[in-house]
């Protein structure tokens, strides 16, 4: 997730904690646009619909989010909810049904929305450490938090680039390749890749996964840009 993202969900954050609903839909609609994979902001635009009556808008974000995160059980049970209040019984006990077998094979198992959360304050964590110039520490905290959540393609992205800023080229590879495996659409991680293949002068693969980018999302402006340089240095070459 790129800083803009962050700070746009971040606040829509906010705004649903105080129940703003308004301020609050306004910020994570753009979230949703330019980063699909957050379970948790389909539910909060479920539950904000649902408030306002709009069940089967709510029905969508909540089954968004449960598709996203098979295990959030605070999103299935809202679903639930919806699916009741749309006359929907069947799939409403199909739901329930469906967290209570989970949660009897789980046992002890930690709760994979818990996990997310540990995760994110980890990544916190790492930012702080960045913005004090202490990378490993910020490099360990991250590590954490992608071992919690492996298929959090944002984390994953984010550690690649403190792995390539701190000279370890290869493992950030890796992380922006297991970033695009967890989430083909996370167009931030492969500009990361592109970017990281530029200075590895792989110049072709740069533009190759550039150009697939840009099929998906013709408007993306880094993407465009970086594409011109890789170009630029094939033809230098």
């Amino acid at each position: 997730m790129d800083e803009h993202t962050k700070q746009l969900l971040s606040l829509g954050r906010e705004h649903y904690a105080k129940r703003e609903y308004d301020q609050a839909e306004y910020l994570l609609r753009q979230v949703s646009e330019q980063a699909s994979g957050f379970a948790d902001v389909h539910n909060m635009l479920g539950v904000i619909a649902h408030s306002r009556g709009h069940f089967t808008e709510a029905e969508r974000e909540f089954e968004h989010a449960v598709k996203l995160n098979p295990r959030y059980t605070e999103a299935q049970l809202n679903l639930m909810v919806t699916y009741n209040d749309l006359g929907k019984y069947d799939h409403a006990r199909c739901v329930y049904a469906g967290i209570r077998t989970r949660d009897e094979a789980r046992g002890d198992e930690p709760d994979e929305f818990m996990l997310g959360k540990i995760a994110n304050l980890h990544a916190d964590v790492s930012q702080a450490y960045v913005d004090a110039g202490m990378m490993e520490e910020a490099i360990s905290e991250l590590e954490r938090a992608v071992r919690l959540c492996p298929k959090f393609a944002d984390l994953r992205t984010r550690l690649g680039v403190l792995y390539r800023d701190t000279g370890k080229a290869q493992r950030a590879r890796e992380e922006f390749e297991a970033a695009l495996s967890a989430n083909p659409k996370y167009h931030h991680a492969r500009v990361m890749l592109a970017v990281l293949l530029l200075t590895t002068n792989e110049e072709e693969r740069a533009i190759t996964e550039l150009t697939q980018l840009l099929e998906e999302d013709p408007d993306n402006k880094s993407a465009q840009m970086y594409l011109r340089i890789a170009r630029a240095e094939r033809e230098r070459a």
